[in-house]
């Protein structure tokens, strides 16, 4: 297995948001590209295949900033569904929003079998937990993926997230989280 640096797609994707996630980017575009690495690591993916991962990878938590806000999964859906529509790919729309729907959710995705949603699923968890989850996937190559990625504090600026938002709705304090 060898960690792939080079997705122009979604490099493209990211570059066209980098004013919104503005001193943020390179900690999300290296979250990105070590989901992405994690997904490829556990999916035997042809192109198309590939192709879907790197567009939901792009938009999974997008909507942190595009929306301001931690309940971001319904605003990351709507900008990869208008980005899916706008660029005819619109067959693979009811996949990708499953993909970043799906993406923290804590138990397997139904039926529990390695759809794309259940890897992208999985490999965001991996990322998440800093490769304590590994899902089959060789530590070896994480710990590889991790340092051609660095966090650049990704971890950090999630944990604050999760503070203010824990303040501000004690009651809910984590909305993007599903069973």
């Amino acid at each position: 297995m060898i960690v792939e640096t080079d997705v122009p797609l979604l490099d493209e994707l990211l570059v066209s948001y980098r004013d919104i996630i503005g001193a943020d980017f390179t900690a999300y575009r290296n979250h990105c590209f070590r989901v992405f690495n994690f997904c490829v690591a556990m999916a035997d993916a042809n192109a198309a295949e590939r192709e879907r991962l790197a567009i939901a990878t792009a938009f999974h938590d997008l909507g942190i900033w595009s929306a301001r806000s931690f309940d971001y999964l319904e605003p990351s859906q709507s900008l990869a569904r208008d980005y899916l529509n706008a660029s005819g790919r619109v067959a693979w729309i009811d996949e990708v929003t499953a993909m970043i729907g799906n993406h923290h959710k804590i138990t397997c995705f139904q039926p529990c079998r390695l759809s794309l949603v259940e890897v992208f699923r999985r490999a965001d968890w991996i990322d998440v937990s800093l490769g304590w989850l590994s899902f089959g996937v060789p530590r070896i190559f994480i710990r590889q993926t991790l340092a051609s990625f660095p966090n650049a504090g990704f971890h950090r600026m999630l944990l604050a997230l999760a503070w203010r938002r824990t303040k501000a709705h004690p009651l809910s304090p984590l909305p993007m989280m599903r069973l």
